[in-house]
């Protein structure tokens, strides 16, 4: 029976209500084919609807994949007819003798094999009575292989099933498995390494442990990680050319949202692919996220677009075209087409309103070039607002333009079948009926489809591979999309004549990499950690490596950890956007990328085929094609200053620290620049990287600052006042002066209304009181009486005005002598220092700079090491094991 979807009606249904019940085989099914059915098998996800205390539907946390919501069980049926049987393939798992029905469970991520034959799928095990929740079975992977009638699950060994938690599986073209999982084995070696122990690391919101790609072999061992983000990797699916795509949680310094990346099944190559832009979109009233892609026959991608948090069972459809778009208006290489096509209906709303095109909780395209596809919905149903609410005999009306205008209108219980939608029809036709309490969700035809390409790989320097090395360039840190953003032109900018080091704005490159935060049984550290911000989380700084004339840079990095990279200037300060998202490279992949961006820049970027042109095309002519630069560095045509310097000096590895020397200027021309260096060793304190990483940098090299032990050292260094004759004249320290005690003990106003004692804050003892005058916004004060206390100073109103006490209505309050009473204010410092960076805190760097009030006080090094530690985000401690316990 075919449902017509311009005459959308109730009773359409009510003629469907009976369900056929004949013995059919998953293997060897006779049954006469019906010349208008579907003759493919298929599965599907059917689940008790349940409701929440106050009976409204389950919520779906988009961002807890761990979620378990129990009562649903995975099905098959041999055809897609009404009259085909729909067989219960999962109970088995976990029947118990003696009782009629097995436990709740539940299921979800259908995948199917290339060939049609197989089927996976993730599935948690029953809810154990008066247990704690961490140690509630987990998310395991299992397999169904429909000619033998097999039920398994993929990792056999109950310990290392449960070593995490495995959800969205998919199969690669050699027969691996592709999934996503919290086992973050990789990471939890290198945290090994890092000489901290092992453990999950939580996603950046602290919700819950991260969910990245892993792959393994058909019968669950080789488990590998691929991926490297701070927050999950979700539902991949393989591209016909072997590449996967799937979902990435941006979240590094803010919720940016799921977006759509690719990579190669080893995990190089990561690229940004769709949507970083493309969250808000009319008419939609809240912020989607692009989850659950599924690849359609004509290479499209059929993608979920689900809010953050909405109902359980519903979903809106959209199918993307991610190779010739990167945001739903912005062509990558192509134009002329829609970034996105909706191949169901077009009247969907997911933000909880009533949806007039009703709901749908599942779809899937057939392979069979009918450009139909299977769908679980639920038509749009209201009932009667004639009719009292509390009336039994209540009706239950199709919705009409009409009725949805009616106020107060109640939306009735949805009712999940499963149809199969003919979009060049506008037809669909029911193959299983909806049933009360039931909802039919996920759903996947058992049908054999091209096989995609064999998996590729990215890796091709075996020499950094056996360092677990990997290597970037960037052609240009002056290149914003295709524009050059130098201020001179990279042409003139790498002519040493024209422009000397001190000139150019970029200098150096800061690589940083994200701290993995472990979870409260691991380490209950105290919050007081993340500093004035939590923003940023913790962060690690790998090393320094200098940026070319033409702000070319090439350089070697760590495999498998989540990087992100700042353009520094020639005081080793970020004049950089912070990086908004986390890369990561294979160990021997070779990473290039034209430039730079900002989070707000919707120019294509991070993905090479949608990119405009590179703005730096290297050298011209083989030789000596860069005008007036040294002959002992000559080009081959093409290349880069960067690349020229790696082939002939070797690539630049990280150093810790900064340093600086002219190799560009030709000495016969011009005297070279002079050389420089910001050094740990010339500190008088702690410095924030081992004695042996300081002296020779190793892959597992950090540098870890800790506010008090590596940045109030600075405040509490001796220094000498000399005179003429270099004699010493006073010494004194940052924080004898700025401290409310005077030498002789008396009290004072501390100088520059900024106390930085090495003493607990009386604003929050858990910080030292410089960290607090240094980085929040406080009172000034006065000394009077021999007390300090707060300058209050009368309060004005917007004309200017005297403001005085009012009572409730508004009255002037008068004081003894009928007077009326003036309000005091206090008056704010702003903060000499921002966790937004070094730049932003110029407050405190101009007293230090040449004609400053403390011009040379602090040292270069001092400077450098206060500089990138606000650029990471002024964290208190950026190692959870150095911070106190909660």
């Amino acid at each position: 029976m075919l449902f017509n979807l311009r005459h959308q009606c109730l009773c359409a249904l009510a003629t469907l209500l009976l369900v056929a019940c004949g013995g059919e085989s998953l293997v060897d099914n006779r049954q006469n084919p019906d010349p208008v059915v579907v003759d493919v098998p298929l599965a599907f996800i059917k689940r008790h609807v349940l409701l929440d205390e106050d009976q409204q539907a389950l919520q779906l946390d988009l961002f807890r994949p761990e979620q378990f919501i129990p009562g649903a069980a995975l099905y098959i049926k041999a055809r897609a007819s009404t009259s085909a049987t729909e067989i219960n393939i999962t109970d088995r798992a976990f029947a118990v003798e003696g009782q009629a029905e097995a436990p709740l469970y539940d299921v979800k991520d259908l995948s199917v094999s290339y060939d049609g034959n197989r089927l996976l799928f993730a599935m948690r095990a029953p809810e154990l009575e008066d247990v704690d929740d961490d140690e509630q079975p987990s998310w395991n992977l299992w397999e169904y292989t429909r000619d033998t009638d097999q039920l398994r699950r993929i990792i056999s060994d109950d310990r290392i099933a449960e070593g995490g938690q495995d959800v969205s599986p998919t199969y690669l073209a050699d027969g691996r498995i592709l999934f996503s999982s919290t086992r973050q084995q990789a990471n939890q070696a290198i945290l090994l390494d890092e000489g901290k122990p092992q453990y999950q690391s939580l996603e950046e919101s602290m919700g819950g442990p991260a969910f990245v790609l892993h792959v393994m072999n058909a019968d669950g061992t080789d488990i590998q990680q691929i991926s490297f983000n701070q927050s999950h990797d979700l539902d991949p699916v393989l591209l016909s050319d072997g590449r996967i795509l799937f979902s990435r949680w941006d979240r590094a310094g803010s919720d940016k949202g799921m977006h759509l990346y690719s990579m190669q099944s080893d995990g190089s190559q990561l690229a940004f692919m769709y949507g970083r832009h493309s969250h808000t979109q009319a008419p939609r009233p809240q912020r989607v996220h692009f989850v659950k892609g599924q690849l359609m026959p004509d290479g499209n991608l059929l993608a979920q677009l689900l809010p953050a948090n909405g109902p359980l069972l519903h979903s809106e459809f959209v199918a993307i075209d991610p190779l010739q778009f990167t945001e739903l208006e912005l062509p990558s290489f192509a134009a002329g087409s829609n970034a996105q096509t909706n191949p169901l209906f077009a009247n969907l709303s997911v933000d909880g309103s009533i949806s007039p095109g009703g709901r749908f909780a599942g779809a899937y395209p057939l392979w069979d070039g009918s450009q139909r596809m299977l769908v679980a919905w639920s038509q749009c149903r209201v009932y009667d607002p004639t009719q009292a609410a509390d009336d039994p005999e209540r009706k239950i009306l199709p919705c009409s333009e009409e009725l949805l205008a009616t106020a107060d209108i109640e939306e009735a219980p949805l009712l999940f079948g499963l149809w199969i939608f003919d979009a060049a029809q506008n037809t669909q036709r029911v193959v299983s009926v909806a049933q009360e309490g039931q909802a039919y969700t996920e759903v996947v035809a058992l049908q054999a489809r091209p096989y995609p390409a064999d998996p590729q790989t990215g890796l091709s320097d075996t020499e950094l591979a056996a360092e677990q090395m990997a290597s970037v360039h960037i052609r240009s840190v002056y290149d914003f999309g295709g524009e050059d953003l130098s201020g001179a032109g990279i042409e003139n900018l790498r002519d040493p004549m024209q422009y000397s080091a001190n000139q150019r704005p970029a200098r150096f490159l800061r690589v940083v990499k994200a701290v993995s935060i472990p979870d409260d049984d691991t380490l209950d550290f105290d919050p007081i950690a993340f500093g004035r911000s939590r923003a940023q989380s913790l962060r690690e700084i790998i090393g320094y490596v200098p940026v070319e004339p033409d702000g070319s840079v090439k350089f070697a990095v760590p495999a498998n950890v989540p990087l992100a990279f700042s353009v520094l200037d020639a005081n080793g300060r970020r004049i950089s956007a912070r990086h908004e998202n986390w890369l990561h490279l294979r160990a021997g992949e070779q990473m290039q990328c034209n430039g730079c961006h900002t989070p707000q820049s919707t120019v294509a970027h991070g993905r090479p085929e949608a990119e405009a042109m590179s703005i730096n095309a290297g050298a011209v002519t083989t030789g000596q094609a860069f005008l007036n630069t040294n002959p002992a560095l000559f080009a081959d045509a093409g290349e880069t200053m960067a690349e020229v310097a790696t082939r002939i000096n070797g690539l630049s590895y990280p150093k810790p620290d900064i340093e600086f020397s002219d190799i560009w200027s030709d000495p016969a021309l011009r005297t070279p620049d002079t050389a420089f260096a910001y050094r740990y060793a010339d500190l008088q304190g702690a410095i924030p990287i081992s004695q042996n990483c300081a002296l020779q940098w190793q892959v597992n090299c950090r540098i870890v600052t800790n506010y008090p032990q590596h940045i109030q050292p600075i405040f509490d260094q001796t220094r000498q006042l000399l005179a003429a004759d270099n004699s010493v004249v006073e010494e004194r320290t940052c924080s004898s002066c700025h401290s409310m005690f005077a030498a002789d003990d008396s009290l004072k106003v501390p100088d520059a209304q900024l106390d930085l004692r090495n003493v607990p804050s009386n604003e929050d003892a858990d910080m030292l009181m410089s960290y607090r005058e240094l980085l929040f916004i406080d009172n000034e004060q006065v000394l009077e009486d021999g007390a300090i206390q707060d300058r209050l100073v009368p309060a004005l109103d917007a004309n200017g005005n005297q403001v005085f006490e009012t009572d409730e209505d508004g009255e002037l309050i008068l004081d003894g002598a009928g007077e009326p009473i003036p309000v005091f204010e206090n008056v704010t410092v702003n903060a000499s220092m921002s966790a937004n960076g070094a730049l932003s805190s110029g407050r405190f760097f101009t007293v230090f700079a040449d004609g400053g009030v403390h011009a040379h006080w602090l040292t270069a090094a001092e400077l450098k090491l206060l500089a990138e530690w606000l650029d990471i985000g002024a964290q208190y401690y950026n190692n959870p094991f150095d911070a106190p316990l909660n």
